[in-house]
């Protein structure tokens, strides 16, 4: 017991290391940590580790679903939901449909249902590999909302694929016409029973007295429950993760503090990575346990296999992506006419941003080890194989080859929005210039204290203005002022910046990073205020 608490904290140490690497090494945290996790297996010593798949089904789905929906912005989500639905939905059957044509066809010992099974394994692109990737390079911000937007319902999509595909080999029976109304039944309920506990946490952090510790525990516990109650009601748990995910985010500045919104976003940052981290581990603990119940030419056959459905699921997406970035276009009104087109240049980037990720391994290692009769689950280590490999091939491959496809079609000419810089200056500038109309109202004195505030906004302005970087304010004179009076009137500046935050996130006219980036500044200097 001990031994093994020593090794999961030693691995989760190595984990952090790899990931302080990675900026040095200039690869993407999530391509070191599924090599590593290919490396644990010939570390001498390391014990073999059988993991309950009810466990890991239960333990890491909804949390990793949550924190993803904690960062998608909804107003974006909504711009662009056609083609986020076409790439979510109609991406994921397609790639299921594909891989379950392959593997009953050529794959000894794959049925149809186990092929759709392995679809809806694979089927998912993992957004935190490929927005990780293409942090060091630029692309329209229209092509990383589409890629957010379509990882965080593909999970869910991916997953209902992945139920009816495993009642189907589990029961014996399967209907087309049942398994698509009960598509719709779950998918739909679940994302009532989303909203609806949604709406019920709101009211509980808006009108109940709360702490940051408590609205932090609150928001640790959202995601089970959500999955629980959804599940207990046969709806679908990760499109009720989801939903209610996507509502609370879109809501959060209504009724969370400036403390309890960096308490929570530090907590779910850390728990996000840990929870990656720890996947990558278990599937190398379990990796050896899982070859040693197949063959030689078993393994070799899984290597074999893996390789080629590697190269059709990325063929099946170059085939899909380009439809459905322009069709949706041309079924809009004469608003979205008016856009620029996508062109061809990001639906190729975005083709080639298809990694599969954590999400995958967890569902592959969540498949029961027996059937109802007791008899072994069929073909599930060579899934896992299957599924270890085309992760492998997609995040080493291409998640190592995207910058250099971004530079050599030249995205940065495609870019016709303001650069993330101009972007930031703007936002300041406009902050600045709320936060000193407020200071030059009638009922806020003239008075020095208040004074050299207003002189340390107008800095900002005239700084911003020139688009030079923000100069330091010299801070305040020591003399004996009224705190009370003077925390007033900075509190009440914070508050007409907050509040022009507000209007700039409606407008969305800016990329939403650049936004929480000065929410955070602003508790930040909020906190710092208090104290």
């Amino acid at each position: 017991m001990h031994s093994d608490l020593i090794l999961v904290l030693c691995l989760l140490f190595a984990v952090s290391v790899l990931t302080m690497l990675s900026p040095r090494l200039r690869i993407a945290y999530p391509i070191l940590l599924v090599l590593s996790g290919l490396m644990i297996p010939f570390i001498p010593g390391i014990p073999r580790v059988a993991v309950e798949p009810d466990l890991i089904f239960l333990i890491f789905l909804p949390p990793l679903l949550y924190e993803a929906s904690m960062h998608t912005s909804w107003p974006e989500f909504w711009k662009w939901r056609r083609s986020i639905g076409m790439l979510a939905f109609g991406l994921v059957f397609f790639t299921s449909v594909g891989v379950a044509w392959f593997t009953s066809s050529f794959v000894p010992g794959f049925t149809l249902a186990l092929g759709f099974l392995l679809g809806g394994i694979i089927s998912p692109p993992d957004a935190v590999a490929a927005t990780s990737v293409l942090k060091s390079v630029r692309i329209p911000r229209r092509g990383m909302v589409i890629l957010e937007g379509e990882s965080l319902i593909n999970d869910a999509s991916s997953l209902i694929v992945y139920r009816f595909a495993l009642a189907a080999i589990l029961t014996g029976t399967f209907s087309l016409g049942t398994a698509v109304e009960d598509f719709f039944i779950v998918a739909v309920g679940g994302t009532v029973v989303g909203i609806a506990l949604g709406n019920i946490l709101y009211m509980i952090h808006r009108f109940l007295p709360t702490t940051p510790s408590i609205d932090t525990a609150i928001s640790l516990m959202t995601p089970y429950i959500a999955y629980v109650v959804a599940e207990a009601f046969h709806c679908s748990g990760v499109m009720a993760v989801v939903s209610c995910g996507l509502f609370l985010s879109f809501r959060a500045h209504d009724f969370l503090d400036h403390r309890s919104r960096m308490q929570i976003n530090m907590t779910w940052s850390t728990l996000g990575y840990m929870l990656n981290g720890l996947v990558f581990i278990l599937i190398g603990l379990e990796l050896p346990v899982i070859i040693d119940g197949l063959t030689r030419d078993e393994v070799w056959s899984g290597i074999r296999y893996g390789t080629l459905i590697s190269g059709l699921i990325i063929v099946l997406r170059f085939l899909w992506i380009h439809p459905s970035l322009h069709i949706p276009r041309w079924l809009s009104g004469r608003i979205r006419r008016k856009e620029a087109p996508p062109g061809w240049r990001l639906p190729a980037v975005l083709s080639w941003s298809g990694m599969r990720g954590v999400i995958s391994l967890a569902m592959a290692l969540a498949l029961p080890k027996a059937l109802a009769d007791g008899s072994p689950f069929p073909q599930r280590a060579t899934i896992i194989l299957i599924t270890f490999i085309v992760i492998l091939i997609t995040l080493v491959v291409q998640g190592i080859s995207l910058p250099f496809v971004v530079h050599w079609l030249r995205m940065d000419e495609v870019e016709k929005r303001m650069s993330p810089e101009e972007q930031e200056l703007t936002l300041r500038h406009r902050l600045a210039r709320a936060a000193l109309d407020r200071l030059e109202r009638g009922d806020v004195p003239r008075d020095e204290i208040v004074d050299r505030l207003r002189g340390n906004y107008q800095r900002v302005l005239e700084s911003t203005a020139t688009g030079l970087q923000e100069l330091r304010g010299e801070g305040l004179p020591t003399r004996a002022v009224d705190r009370d009076e003077l925390e007033e009137y900075q509190l009440a500046a914070i508050a007409a910046q907050r509040a022009t935050l507000r209007r700039i996130r409606k407008e969305n006219t800016v990329d939403i990073e650049l936004i929480r980036k000065q929410e955070a500044r602003l508790d930040l200097e909020e906190a710092r205020i208090e104290h």
